[in-house]
């Protein structure tokens, strides 16, 4: 009994690398165990459902073969990947997950986030992150045509690439009193995200109780994953893309 969780690959026409690994990774690691969830950030753009890309279709096809298997498969939407939709899901054969979504991992309650509503220090982010999930402004958005929307995508990456050149690193990391505050919340001790690209296992106090913060890597130099089996600890795992 296996339960797989990954983020942040960016998937991109600029990146075939990543994609073969990912490819790799389904075919090698995801088929047939319980579930696969993708905390977001899947792909480094997503403009809707209704564009169909040469390597969002091979990676939909891929999915699809891995939840035809009797994998269950998750999504989350990313800060990236926000407007990823039911039409897709239903394409590959995944359950969508709200951001946070709290579900029972062999026993221990664990919370699932993106990890991008942690980072409260970055006001800036937080108000453009409301924009953005706002349900009125993506149904606007949604309706213009779709090389409209390419080229909306590819001005706000940039911008946002830009902004974030000029920012300290500690503003773009979670705000640990926020960690605490929503793992107290969600009455948790553990809680999985990514999104800061900064993989790693902390340890810290929620509710009275010794908790976990496990971060997932960003699939850029290698690739990440954590890995959840009956009994024993989720383990944070790295591999070379291959």
């Amino acid at each position: 009994m296996t339960t797989l969780l990954i983020s942040d690959l960016h998937l991109e026409e600029a990146r075939p690398d990543i994609t073969r690994a990912f490819l790799n990774f389904l075919e090698q690691k995801a088929r047939g165990i319980d579930q696969l969830y993708i905390l977001g950030d899947f792909f480094e753009a997503w403009i809707g459902d209704d564009e169909h890309t040469p390597l969002q279709d091979e990676v939909a096809s891929a999915l699809k073969a891995v939840s035809a298997s009797g994998t269950a498969l998750f999504l989350m939407h990313g800060n990236r990947d926000f407007l990823i939709g039911e039409d897709f899901c239903e394409r590959v054969g995944a359950t969508l997950l709200d951001d946070p979504t709290v579900v029972d991992m062999y026993g221990t309650p664990t919370l699932l986030m993106h990890g991008d509503s942690l980072c409260t220090a970055d006001v800036e982010y937080q108000k453009f992150r409301t924009t953005m999930r706002n349900r009125q402004w993506q149904d606007m958005f949604l309706k213009r045509p779709l090389a409209d929307r390419q080229t909306t995508a590819r001005q706000l990456r940039e911008i946002s690439m830009a902004k974030n050149k000029g920012k300290e690193m500690a503003i773009m990391d979670v705000t640990p009193e926020e960690v605490v505050r929503v793992m107290e919340d969600q009455g948790v001790q553990r809680l999985i995200h990514g999104h800061t690209h900064r993989p790693a296992v902390h340890e810290l106090e929620a509710g009275g109780q010794l908790a976990k913060r496990i971060v997932l890597g960003d699939w850029d130099k290698g690739i990440w994953w954590v890995r959840v089996q009956p009994g024993s600890e989720p383990e944070l795992n790295q591999a070379p893309l291959q």
